[in-house]
C-alpha cells in the first residue's frame, strides 16, 4: 500500500495544521490556523465536498476564535490540533500561544465547544484544560484522540528540552500519552508513544486511527537542528502500530516523503491528519514552510 498523492488544495496565508470534522452531511469541514501580516495565527474552516476535498464548497468569513487577552496562555495565537464529536456537541482543541524571555515560546491546549454543529464556537474556559504541570513539566502541543470503552487516549507533543544551537533555541519534543475520562481533566502518564531516534529532535502532530484490531499513528518528525531551509532535515511523516494503544512500534509502510518534482513539497512533508471515508484513507498534511504554502491531501491505495 501507498499514499497516493491528490496534490495541493488550499494555500492561503499560511494556512497549518489540517484538522477535519467529517460529522456533516455531505460535507467535510477542514479547520486550520493561519497568519496574516505576521499577525498570531487564528483559527478559521474550509468546507470541502465530502470524498473530494478539491471541490471547495465555502469559506468562513473570518476566524473563529479569537486570542485571549494579555497574560492568558493563548494571547499569542490560536492553531486547531484535534476536533471530537461529543453527541450533540463539538469539542475542538487548539493550541494556545505564549510567548517567553528565556525560549521563543511556550505552548498549552484549550478547548472550544459548539452547540450549533460547529456554526459558533465559546471557549471552555480562559485558562488551557491541559498544561504544564507537575506530571508534565515541559510544553504541550497538538494533540489526537481516540477512545477505548470508557477511557480516552490522547496522543500529545510533549516538549521538555531546549537546546541552543548557533545562538538559537530549538525544541526538542516527542509525542507522549495522556488519559481522560471526559475529556476535561487529563493524566499524563508520563510514558512516549514515539520516542525520538538517531539525530531526530521533534515529533508532532499525531493522527491515531484503528483498522480492524490494530492502531495506527501517523506523526511528522524532523531533525534536531538545520531543519528550518534543509531538506535533508526537515519534517517526514511516518507511522506506527499499536495493539493496545500503549505500546507503539515504527513501521517502516505508511509513510509519506517529500515530492522533489513538486513546488509545494519538495523539501518537507508534516501536521498530518488521517481520516477513513467509505472504505478509503485519505491524508491531509501541510508541505513547505510549515505549511506557508498550504495543505493537501493523498489518499492511501
Amino acid at each position: 500500500m501507498e499514499w497516493i498523492r491528490k496534490g495541493n488544495i488550499f494555500n492561503d496565508c499560511h494556512a497549518q495544521v489540517p484538522v477535519v470534522d467529517t460529522n456533516h452531511d455531505g460535507f467535510w469541514r477542514i479547520y486550520y490556523s493561519k497568519r496574516e501580516n505576521r499577525g498570531p495565527s487564528l483559527p478559521y474552516y474550509l468546507d470541502v465536498e465530502a470524498g473530494n476535498p478539491h471541490k471547495i464548497l465555502r469559506h468562513s468569513s473570518g476566524p473563529i476564535l479569537s486570542p485571549g487577552q494579555k497574560g492568558m496562555f493563548d494571547w499569542a495565537g490560536v492553531m486547531p490540533t484535534e476536533i471530537i464529536q461529543v453527541g450533540d456537541l463539538k469539542y475542538l482543541y487548539y493550541i494556545g500561544w505564549a510567548n517567553r524571555i528565556d525560549v521563543p515560546y511556550h505552548n498549552n491546549l484549550g478547548l472550544a465547544i459548539s452547540h450549533d454543529q460547529g456554526q459558533t464556537w465559546q471557549k471552555y474556559s480562559d485558562g488551557p484544560v491541559f498544561a504544564t504541570s507537575a506530571k508534565e513539566p515541559g510544553y504541550v502541543g497538538t494533540i489526537s484522540i481516540i477512545k477505548k470503552d470508557a477511557l480516552y487516549f490522547g496522543y500529545y507533543l510533549s516538549c521538555r528540552q531546549w537546546r541552543e544551537h548557533e545562538g538559537r533555541m530549538e525544541p526538542m519534543y516527542d509525542i507522549k500519552i495522556a488519559t481522560s475520562e471526559n475529556l476535561i481533566d487529563w493524566t499524563p502518564l508520563n510514558q512516549s508513544a514515539v520516542l525520538l531516534e538517531n539525530k531526530e529532535g521533534g515529533i508532532s502532530k499525531a493522527s491515531v486511527l484503528q483498522i480492524g484490531e490494530e492502531f495506527f499513528l501517523w506523526f511528522a518528525v524532523r531533525n534536531a537542528v538545520d531543519y528550518r531551509d534543509n531538506p535533508a532535515n526537515s519534517y517526514r511523516i511516518k507511522c506506527a502500530k499499536s495493539p493496545d494503544l500503549l505500546h507503539w512500534k515504527r513501521t517502516d509502510d505508511l509513510g509519506l516523503d517529500i515530492d522533489l518534482q513538486s513546488t509545494w513539497e519538495n523539501s518537507m512533508v508534516e501536521y498530518p491528519h488521517v481520516i477513513a471515508y467509505q472504505n478509503q484513507m485519505f491524508m491531509f498534511y501541510n508541505g513547505n514552510g510549515f505549511g506557508e504554502t498550504g495543505f493537501g491531501y493523498a489518499i492511501l491505495s
